[in-house]
C-alpha cells in the first residue's frame, strides 16, 4: 500500500484551533475523499508534541493501492478542487506550510504472532 502524506507544519492562529478543525472536516475532507483511487482517507489533529519539536496541527494521510493510483489522483480535475478548498481554510487558520511524502505503508500486526 502507499500513503501520500500532507503534513501542516506551522501554527493554528490564537483561539481558532475548534474552528479550524470543524472547517477542515466539513469543507476540505469531502474534497479528498474524492480523490479517485483513495483507499481511505486520515486526519489528524496534533493534541501533544515533544518538547522542541516542530508544531504539525494536521496530518493528511490518503492510502493508495500503488503509484498508479496515487499518479491518476493528482492528475485528476479532483486535485483542483481539493487545492482550493485547502487554501481557502487554511487563508482564515493556518500559518505555516504543507508538505506531501509518499511511502510505502508496512503493517506488523500484534495478534497471531
Amino acid at each position: 500500500m502507499i500513503t501520500r502524506y500532507a503534513l501542516f507544519e506551522g501554527k493554528v492562529k490564537e483561539g481558532r484551533t475548534e474552528a479550524f478543525r470543524e472547517d477542515v472536516i466539513r469543507t476540505v475532507l469531502p474534497t479528498w475523499k474524492a480523490f479517485p483511487g483513495a483507499l481511505d482517507v486520515r486526519v489528524s489533529f496534533a493534541e501533544e508534541r515533544d518538547d522542541g519539536a516542530p508544531e504539525f496541527p494536521l496530518i493528511l494521510a490518503i492510502n493508495y493501492a500503488d503509484m498508479a493510483a496515487v499518479e491518476a489522483a493528482l492528475a485528476s480535475p479532483a486535485r483542483a478542487k481539493s487545492r482550493a478548498a485547502t487554501e481557502a481554510v487554511l487563508a482564515k487558520y493556518f500559518e505555516g506550510r504543507i508538505h506531501h511524502h509518499v511511502t510505502i505503508a508496512n503493517e506488523f500486526p500484534l495478534a497471531g504472532d
